[in-house]
């Protein structure tokens, strides 16, 4: 189902902590439970908690006036219908080694640091998001600094390095970063301890554009910003009301048909739940990779889009293709995309994007028998969300399955909201694991409707 990396597990694990005693997280994600009993049978077995509120803050920039905003060195705004950012005259130069290649090369750089934003929801967490092309000879850096609520600061942390393609620098996040009181996990800032009441209250962002010496290239980052949360820890989420029945019409691929291909990208298929699910919501967009980008995947492979998904979206460090700002950049390089990555507070949010024509993708933990019809258990997987049933209930494209044509699936609506809105959940030994709290990647055009405006702008996203 997910990487056998154990990154999202000890993310997972460091999160829980402040709950009571937590054992790193499941080394098998699709393992059967091996006792059952151990564990509550059903999520109505715990208590619920009071009715959400919010808890979530989203802010970008990706206007012409905000790139001005910050503070530029050696990068300029650009203006037009789609600004950015790009190199005007490198700050300096400097040499990178690569940890992934063993090669040392000189860049040129530049760099943009955003205006301090203080987010509505003083935050545990906070993953990034940007939208970039990188040309070949060009790549760019994202780093986050921020001021805790005693008012000291945080160091500043790498939450990417990264580039479209692979030729230049292998794209990676960067472990061991922590100042004891917070520590980025791959790809998110977390308070170490919650229970502490220590948030981070206010945060910048800072870009770092690298580009060939001499070479006039350049980066152009259309749109950087970040998820910002505090979601209380809770094993079991308040029922929602069921909304109209609506179903999109979205492409069908399953990770499990290329099992054992390019066994380099996280160990092939069998961990490509999230390219894959990316995959499926670029070509519902209409964007799909050309003939040319495919050339390099073996011919006798169906689906070699999937493939291009999973070497492009591959986080060398993670060792896997699970990083979620990752695969929300790579959905940008297609024409007059945007995408991010946020948290949402309920299924009516869910509800009002696939209404609005917008599915997403969610992220979610479960044992086997707590999601029926799935066959499954996992420690972490990402599925496509593409409508609901005139009960409630959740259409999904599960990439977990053994054929395209299974893909779509009908899971119970009570049994998926809560495994997927809990950020804690008990294994099948009666351990407890942390959950993702309503993460998820949304994909959507930069031109989009009226009514797509609306539901990601109640949303913060535009």
């Amino acid at each position: 189902m997910t990487s056998s990396t154990p990154r999202r597990t000890v993310l997972a694990a460091a999160l829980a902590a402040a709950a009571g005693a937590v054992t790193p997280g499941q080394a098998a994600a699709d393992a059967p439970p091996a006792d059952p009993s151990a564990a509550p049978s059903t999520a109505s077995s715990l208590p619920s908690l009071p009715a959400l509120v919010p808890v979530v803050d989203n802010h970008f920039w990706s206007s012409y006036p905000e790139w001005r905003s910050g503070e530029a060195v050696g990068t300029r705004p650009v203006a037009g219908r789609r600004p950015g950012l790009v190199v005007e005259a490198p700050q300096g130069r400097t040499e990178y080694a690569d940890p992934h290649t063993g090669r040392t090369s000189a860049w040129e750089y530049a760099s943009w640091t955003s205006p301090l934003h203080a987010p509505a929801v003083p935050a545990t967490e906070v993953i990034a998001s940007w939208n970039a092309d990188t040309p070949p000879g060009t790549w760019l850096q994202v780093e986050l600094t921020g001021t805790y609520s005693d008012g000291t600061a945080t160091p500043w942390y790498v939450l990417g390095r990264w580039a479209s393609g692979d030729g230049d620098i292998r794209r990676t996040s960067v472990d061991d970063q922590s100042d004891g009181r917070s520590s980025v996990w791959t790809d998110t800032f977390a308070i170490d301890d919650a229970s502490s009441g220590l948030r981070l209250t206010a945060y910048r962002l800072r870009l770092t554009l690298y580009r060939t010496p001499g070479s006039g290239l350049t980066p152009t980052v259309w749109r950087v910003g970040a998820m910002a949360s505090d979601v209380p820890d809770r094993f079991t989420v308040p029922e929602s009301t069921p909304g109209p029945a609506h179903e999109l019409i979205v492409p069908r691929y399953s990770q499990n048909t290329h099992v054992g291909q390019y066994p380099e990208y996280d160990n092939g298929g069998e961990a490509w739940c999230s390219p894959t699910s990316s995959q499926m919501i670029v070509e519902y967009w209409d964007r799909a990779p050309t003939a040319e980008d495919l050339a390099w995947v073996n011919p006798s492979f169906a689906d070699p889009q999937v493939c291009h998904a999973a070497r492009f979206t591959y986080d060398h460090q993670y060792e896997g293709c699970g990083n979620w700002p990752f695969n929300a950049a790579y959905a940008a390089t297609y024409p007059g995309m945007n995408a991010a990555v946020t948290r949402l507070n309920s299924l009516t949010e869910l509800e009002a994007l696939v209404r609005a024509g917008i599915p997403a993708i969610t992220s979610q933990s479960f044992r086997k028998e707590e999601l029926t019809g799935a066959g499954y258990g996992t420690s972490g997987h990402l599925m496509t969300v593409i409508g609901f049933t005139d009960t409630g209930d959740v259409i999904a494209n599960d990439p977990a399955s053994p054929t395209n044509e299974a893909v779509r699936r009908v899971y119970r609506r009570r049994e998926w909201e809560n495994i997927w809105l809990r950020t804690k959940r008990y294994d099948a030994n009666g351990k407890v694991r942390g959950g993702t709290g309503g993460v998820c990647y949304i994909f959507w055009p930069v031109k989009s409707a009226p009514s797509q405006h609306r539901a990601l702008r109640s949303l913060g996203l535009v």
